[in-house]
């Protein structure tokens, strides 16, 4: 009895997803996005170390204006799987900022590789001023915050690979649809409008082509290359760790199979002079 009220109860919760996965779609009222191919992306995806640098470069000389990362230490941008800056390269970069330190009698102290990257603001008071009322948000975590209803149910590439680059979808679906408001669209005064969240918002568009130099490559100076290799710096910011941790799963699913085939043949070896 119990077992047939379990798979009721089972059945039963399959049913209220599939018939919610509609209006969960529904939901969403600007344009669909469109999906990228992330180096990182699968079971086996790792950062591109180039296209980190390059989303370093965007953060650094546009957004970091209005948006802090304080997760971040200066340290963990020469840390290997991340944009991987020299030493010399990460002293130089915190020497540039000025950390508030009240213990000190200064009260005052430049930022060294330990500290974290400094918010642009010092009080949120100052942050709204500055940003038309609106809180600019901190950038550390902010791929994983965001993300991308996924239909149910799922297709098979998603399950298979395990898909968990929906922030950084989301993030470069957000940057590359700043629009004209379509007619009959009213937004506040100082919004722009954004097709992808189907809305007006307080931040106009931070990026255009040719706002940022990049030096000794060929990558093309576009507002989509921009937005995809700061959206994918972004995303390492959220999980600089991915690759080891992927490392590590697999090291762990192959001890795992090779334990199970241990064991199938001990049992094979103790049972075999056993009639069943």
């Amino acid at each position: 009895m119990n077992m047939k009220k379990n798979i009721f109860a089972i059945f039963a919760v399959i049913a209220m997803l599939i018939s919610t996965a509609p209006a969960m779609a529904a939901a969403v009222t600007g344009k669909p996005a469109e999906l990228q191919k992330w180096s990182f992306a699968g079971v086996f995806g790792t950062y591109d170390t180039n296209q980190l640098q390059r989303g370093f470069q965007v953060f650094y000389e546009v957004c970091s204006s209005c948006h802090g990362a304080k997760q971040i230490s200066f340290r963990n941008f020469a840390e290997p799987g991340g944009p991987e800056f020299s030493k010399e390269q990460v002293k130089a970069l915190a020497a540039e900022y000025t950390i508030i330190d009240p213990e000190l009698e200064e009260g005052e102290r430049t930022a060294t590789p330990a500290d974290r990257w400094p918010s642009p603001f010092a009080t949120e008071l100052e942050a709204r001023d500055a940003n038309n009322g609106a809180l600019p948000p901190d950038f550390s975590v902010l791929a994983k915050a965001r993300n991308l209803a996924k239909k149910f149910p799922m297709n098979f590439y998603d399950m298979a690979t395990a898909y968990q680059e929906g922030g950084a979808d989301y993030i470069y679906n957000f940057l590359v649809n700043y629009e004209d408001a379509p007619h009959g669209v009213e937004i506040g005064d100082g919004q722009s409008y954004n097709a992808f969240l189907g809305t007006g918002i307080s931040m106009m568009s931070p990026l255009m082509d040719e706002l940022v130099e990049y030096d000794g490559t060929d990558v093309p100076l576009t507002v989509e290359q921009y937005a995809k290799d700061v959206s994918a710096f972004m995303y390492w910011m959220s999980d600089p760790h991915l690759v080891q941790r992927k490392t590590i799963g697999f090291n762990v699913l192959i001890f795992l199979s090779v334990l199970a085939l241990l064991m199938y043949l001990v049992k094979r070896k103790i049972w075999a002079g056993v009639k069943h």
